[in-house]
């Protein structure tokens, strides 16, 4: 009774579960700014002193965009943690119905063994309750005996495999509801959180936007050029060191294909969370562009770092995957001549910038 106490549970919890559960640019400089004047007292044009107006202190334009940039940092790998744990989610909810229906199927095997047995029971009630042998033996004759000994070892036998296969049908159902609901546990942990994540990447991202309205018109213009200058400077960095030299491979087929499915998706906004087709976040798009290539790949960046195969940055062809910073929660995909497409941050758009525009960690191969 316990056993089937749990094995309806476990089926409640998934229907439950079912209701309540989808061409290269080349690159310049961007256009330097006019020379800062002296900061001026109680001017709340000036940039190094007003772009703080509402902020605490008497911050510059580049530390309010340093922590700005730090904040968005921080809503990426928030990020990232929330599309692991909704894609844990899913292999868990997967799972519990697998398991629901090797549940239902195992409940109606035992309804029919047992009615199997049920029926040899009625039968040997039906002959007075003697088992067959005996019935044998009291019949008188031999022949009849003689005929009936086979049909009898028969009738033991297949007694023996009715129980035997019951009494494995119902191990293996307890087993079923004892894995439905480890998985059960581990589906609720995994939505918990899914729930912190969320939280504090809507938190880091009101924090960030927060920050840039307390700018005036100008000094947000301003703050794009910092933004732009400080990735131009570091892919400059980047090629003087002589990275690009060695880079010079061709794709492959699927990497000509997942590049074309990225660079298509240039101009469309970034969401975290979001795997297309009207936004997308940056792990959204690469393992969306590998998808429509034939290559499934893993969701999250991390993963994506974790799991496919590492290519030296020399050895880089169009269709990787550039993993950045060392907690690998950015990605972009390799589209040759040194560039990269990616979804950046909340309040940009997909877009090609360079590969070394960014603190790269390491490169990855998808159809390696």
């Amino acid at each position: 009774m316990n056993r089937r106490h749990s094995a309806a549970a476990a089926i409640t919890l998934v229907c439950a579960l079912a209701v309540l559960a989808a061409p290269v640019q080349a690159f310049a400089a961007p256009t330097p700014p006019a020379p800062e004047q002296p900061p001026k007292s109680g001017n709340a044009e000036d940039p190094g002193t007003s772009g703080t107006s509402g902020t605490s202190g008497k911050k510059s334009l580049e530390e309010v965009r340093a922590k700005i940039d730090a904040l968005y940092r921080q809503a990426g790998a928030a990020t990232d943690a929330y599309n692991l744990a909704e894609e844990r989610s899913k292999k868990q909810s997967g799972e519990i119905v697998k398991l629901a229906q090797a549940i239902v199927e195992g409940q109606a095997k035992i309804a029919e063994l047992k009615s199997r047995a049920g029926a040899q029971a009625r039968e040997q009630y039906r002959n007075a309750g003697l088992p067959p042998g005996a019935q044998l033996m009291l019949s008188g004759d031999p022949q009849l005996f003689l005929d009936g000994i086979s049909r009898a070892h028969q009738g033991q036998q297949a007694a023996k495999g009715v129980l035997g296969e019951l009494n494995r049908t119902q191990e293996d159902l307890e087993t079923y509801t004892q894995d439905a609901s480890t998985n059960w546990t581990k589906l609720e942990a995994n939505r918990v959180k899914q729930a912190k994540a969320k939280k504090k990447i809507n938190e880091q991202i009101a924090a960030a936007k927060k920050l840039e309205s307390q700018l005036e018109k100008k000094e947000r213009a301003r703050l794009l050029q910092l933004e732009q200058q400080a990735e131009y400077k570091s892919q400059t960095a980047w090629l003087s060191s002589g990275a690009l030299k060695e880079i010079n491979r061709g794709a492959s087929a699927s990497g000509k294909k997942a590049v074309a499915f990225a660079t298509s998706q240039i101009g469309k906004p970034y969401k975290w969370g979001a795997v297309g087709p009207a936004s997308y976040d940056c792990s959204g798009l690469t393992s969306q562009a590998w998808a429509a290539a034939g290559h499934p790949i893993p969701r999250t960046s991390q993963e994506q770092w974790r799991q496919l195969p590492h290519i030296a940055v020399k050895d880089m062809r169009p269709g990787d995957l550039v993993i950045y910073f060392s907690d690998a929660t950015h990605v972009g995909m390799y589209i040759g001549d040194g560039a990269i497409v990616h979804a950046p941050r909340p309040g940009r758009d997909v877009t090609i910038t360079g590969a070394g525009s960014m603190e790269i960690l390491g490169v990855v191969r998808p159809d390696k």
